[in-house]
């Protein structure tokens, strides 16, 4: 039985984006190139790994349980031949692909400068990067480490602090004009609120052990300058990461809500799969994120000086 890496991988990159048209893109090869490999791999399987119906590719239980454990024996053969290849020291060129998934805003925000400073400083790395509030499954979608905000549950990913940031509550002027500046939890049963798609409102309005009352709102958004721009309109009231509220609340556009308790950090970290030894591609990028964030100091403005 022989078969080859690029049979693998090609498998994983059809399973995980679900044709063949985009795993070919991903790899960077003909749609009839990604066929044959597929055909190659299940011939030399002797299973069928896929079921084609009216364009359609829809992977075999066979490819399921295929993939459950080939996806991370992959990730750890890399990681032991770069390692292997590259060694440890931090004047050798880091080569390969490192893929990066991280929240829309932040990443558009603050993180693309920073990944283009360090993609400059190594130009033999490949790098994939993909901005998406949802929590990816790096595993099964092939991601080497991702940049999530806020406290996570427990997890069996690997995770280092990078710094904070705040979450605000706020409005535009005009909209607290009209309705009253709430100055605590009981008096927002009185406001809109503009919804997060990936949090409930009740927890994300929670302080603390203080629960919000039930909220209203008509309006639910899944990306935070999304829901920034709504609050600007004197659309409701939100709550936002400092570094999304604070250039706003310094212009004038929004004003920040005093609540009774003081706003809540949250932690920016980095979480990549448990691999050992850690890819020197891994370790170098998350030291260059902790240089690059300093704490926070990006968005730190005269806003944060509330009392």
């Amino acid at each position: 039985m022989r078969y080859t890496l690029d049979e693998i991988e090609t498998f994983l990159a059809v399973i995980e984006l679900g044709t063949i048209t985009a795993a070919a893109a991903r790899l960077n090869l003909s749609k009839s190139v990604v066929s044959k490999r597929i055909s190659d791999l299940e011939r030399t399987l002797g299973v069928a790994l896929f079921r084609r119906n009216a364009g359609r590719i829809i992977p075999t239980e066979a490819a399921l349980r295929l993939d459950d454990r080939l996806r991370p024996a992959l990730t750890a053969l890399t990681a032991a031949a770069e390692s292997a290849a590259w060694g440890g020291a931090r004047n050798d060129a880091l080569r390969g692909t490192l893929s990066i998934t991280a929240p829309m805003s932040f990443g558009t925000l603050y993180l693309s400068p920073i990944i283009a400073r360090f993609a400059a400083q190594h130009p033999e790395l490949d790098l994939r990067i993909d901005y998406d509030d949802r929590a990816r499954d790096l595993l099964r979608e092939g991601f080497d480490i991702a940049i999530r905000i806020g406290h996570l549950r427990d997890t069996a990913l690997m995770q280092r602090k990078l710094c904070e940031a705040e979450t605000i509550a706020c409005a535009s002027p005009a909209y607290l004009d009209r309705h009253g500046r709430p100055t605590g939890l009981a008096d927002l049963v009185d406001h809109e609120v503009i919804g997060y798609s990936h949090v409930s409102n009740a927890q994300l309005w929670k302080t603390g052990k203080n629960v919000p009352p039930t909220l209203h709102g008509r309006i639910t958004l899944n990306n935070g300058e999304a829901i920034r721009d709504m609050a600007i309109e004197g659309l409701g009231l939100a709550i936002l990461p400092s570094f999304i509220a604070n250039p706003a609340i310094e212009k004038g556009q929004l004003e920040h809500i005093p609540l009774e308790t003081e706003s809540r950090k949250m932690p920016i970290v980095a979480v990549w799969p448990p691999v050992s030894p850690m890819p020197p591609k891994l370790r170098r990028f998350i030291d260059h994120l902790l240089r690059e964030l300093d704490g926070g100091v990006l968005w730190q403005s005269k806003a944060d000086a509330r009392p």
